[in-house]
């Protein structure tokens, strides 16, 4: 009986996933510094994107008052395709993660150690300033525009909206992007459909949520037009605690209550990480 128990204590230790430190090497590890750069480069071009369809609109706005719901469309679909294109462009290299809040749920999620998940956070971030620099000096210094609550949302509703996004932006990541299981079941199709999906929900969650508080679900995406631009940190704090605190319950809702053991998937091990990883 002794035996049993044992054994079955093993293979749940060989089965879940844990949360890693990692090895400080990882940090100059090759491997990572190229999955940073992907991450760099893809989260500038949904940056870029997304804040540049946004100064759009506000410029369409201002000079005329009628086409308010347009834009936001425009602005949601703008939202959808750019992070689709950059989820797909770092998908096969980093995991496509872009957004610093999918990086945290992934690190609960034992997907990814500690020490790696800094030097993409680092990256993330890196690449939003970028991207949000270059677009003011392309338009010739023009004010980035700035996250703001609507009129009667407060700051822990906004944060509250924040994390329910992003719980279910992480959860289609899960699904779609990171599952490299059921990709491979799903067929060449998946390499299209995986980003897509998670770039439709970001685009849907815009027209729900955009005008009560922005539908940020990225604290990089608000980071870096608020250093490069408006430098107003007053709410800022919604658009990293909301993302965070949702993506980090996704990620582990999702490995212990959805994806359950994963004994039918292939991994390898990931000496920089100090531990085990999917293949």
């Amino acid at each position: 009986m002794q035996v049993d128990q044992l054994a079955a204590i093993s293979m749940i230790r060989e089965v879940r996933r844990r949360f890693t430190v990692g090895h400080l090497a990882t940090a100059t590890d090759p491997a990572t510094l190229r999955r940073a750069a992907a991450e760099l480069l893809a989260t500038a071009i949904f940056v870029f994107a997304a804040e540049g369809a946004t100064l759009s609109f506000g410029r369409m706005h201002r000079h005329d008052k009628g086409g308010v719901v347009g834009g936001l469309v425009a602005v949601a679909l703008a939202h959808a395709l750019a992070l689709a294109a950059a989820v797909a462009c770092a998908a096969n290299i980093s995991g496509g993660h872009v957004n610093p809040a999918v990086t945290f749920g992934a690190l609960l999620a034992g997907r990814i150690c500690l020490v790696r998940s800094l030097v993409y956070w680092a990256a993330q971030l890196l690449g939003a300033v970028a991207a949000a620099l270059v677009l003011r000096l392309a338009t010739g210094g023009m004010h980035l525009p700035e996250y703001a609550l609507a009129g009667g949302v407060s700051g822990w509703q906004a944060a509250v909206l924040e994390a329910a996004m992003a719980f279910g932006l992480m959860h289609a990541y899960f699904v779609t992007v990171m599952d490299q299981t059921r990709r491979v079941r799903a067929g060449a199709g998946a390499v299209v459909a995986a980003p897509l999906a998670v770039g439709l929900l970001a685009g849907a969650n815009v027209l729900a949520c955009g005008v009560l508080g922005g539908a940020v679900m990225n604290p990089a995406r608000a980071f870096g037009p608020a250093v490069v631009g408006s430098h107003r940190w007053g709410n800022h704090w919604v658009y990293w605690v909301g993302p965070m605190v949702g993506a980090g319950l996704s990620g582990v809702a999702y490995e212990h209550l959805v994806a359950g053991p994963a004994g039918g998937e292939e991994e390898e091990p990931s000496p920089s990480c100090g531990g085990r990883r999917r293949a």
